[in-house]
């Protein structure tokens, strides 16, 4: 295999959500377990690290910033976080929380393009199984009844480039499906759920996604160092390698948006064929153009 660049020479434990801000064209994503948002400024090559107070499952950008403020939804609620130049953050509570059970927090997330928030929740302690996790809208009316249920670990939000499909992974294990819905973006509703891809029987379990600038799906293979891509129909239509066995979201970002962004999770056991790898942020071209990423404009009243 090529090398394949990575983004600074930072480590995360868990690294997650990509995103890539067109206004400010730098990279931020998140280290749950390590309780950190990163941003990544290419032209500068520099990287700057803030340490929260909770675990971020998923990040969005706000409409409201030039840049120091994010969206993150935690393991309590989802916060408005102003990131400061003395490398702290100040937190503003945009909807509080009640999980089903303790030892919850929020996972993967994706805004739409009407500027609500979508984000899933799930049992910290996977081995366990738990199907409580659920998958979330917030706007301005406030964080929504549960819009699906029954979620082990929820992954792989993404939406059309028309959008009218929304997209949604199970990576648990047990689990390994891809499900595609109709989605209306006016009224924020989901309807005909449908199974887009069942992963058990290719490489990799369903971890987080980007959509395509020609509609393609992009997930990553979590355990099998691949990032696939889908058509429209769920048909498998490439896989591109990454160096480490677990990457874990991809973003599509750069200033011609033709960079798959793809973080990585720190394995239990390192493999030897890595070294220095896990856990890094990966910049892969693969020869197509995503989307800009949207906004959060909704916020609560």
């Amino acid at each position: 295999m090529n090398a394949v660049p990575t983004v600074g020479t930072s480590r995360d434990r868990v690294g997650e959500s990509p995103v890539w801000d067109v206004r400010s064209q730098a990279l931020y994503w998140v280290d749950i377990e390590g309780q950190l948002i990163r941003r990544w400024d290419p032209a500068s090559e520099t990287l700057q690290s803030w340490r929260v107070p909770e675990r971020v499952g998923c990040i969005a950008l706000s409409a409201k910033a030039g840049g120091d403020e994010l969206i993150a939804a935690m393991e309590t609620g989802v916060y408005a976080v102003t990131l400061l130049p003395s490398s702290e953050v100040a937190l503003r509570c945009l909807a509080k929380i009640v999980h089903p059970a303790p030892g919850m927090r929020f996972n993967d997330g994706r805004c739409d393009a009407q500027g609500r928030f979508w984000i899933g929740t799930m049992v910290m302690n996977m081995g366990l199984a738990s199907p409580l996790g659920a998958l979330y809208c917030l706007d301005e009316n406030g964080l929504s009844a549960p819009k699906v249920e029954a979620l082990i670990t929820p992954n792989g939000l993404g939406f059309s480039p028309d959008g009218r499909t929304a997209y949604l992974s199970d990576s648990h294990p047990s689990v390994q499906r891809i499900w595609a819905f109709d989605f209306d973006g006016a009224a924020a509703t989901l309807a005909n759920p449908r199974e887009f891809v069942d992963m058990t029987s290719l490489p990799g379990r369903p971890d987080g996604a980007a959509v395509d600038a020609e509609g393609h799906y992009w997930i990553c293979g979590n355990d099998a160092g691949k990032v696939h891509r889908f058509d429209p129909s769920g048909r498998l239509v490439a896989s591109l390698d990454v160096p480490v066995a677990k990457p874990a979201m991809c973003a599509f970002g750069g200033a011609d948006l033709d960079v798959l962004y793809v973080t990585s999770i720190l394995p239990a056991t390192v493999a030897a064929d890595a070294p220095g790898l896990n856990g890094a942020v990966f910049a892969l071209k693969p020869g197509v153009r995503g989307l800009p990423e949207p906004v959060f404009s909704r916020f609560p009243k």
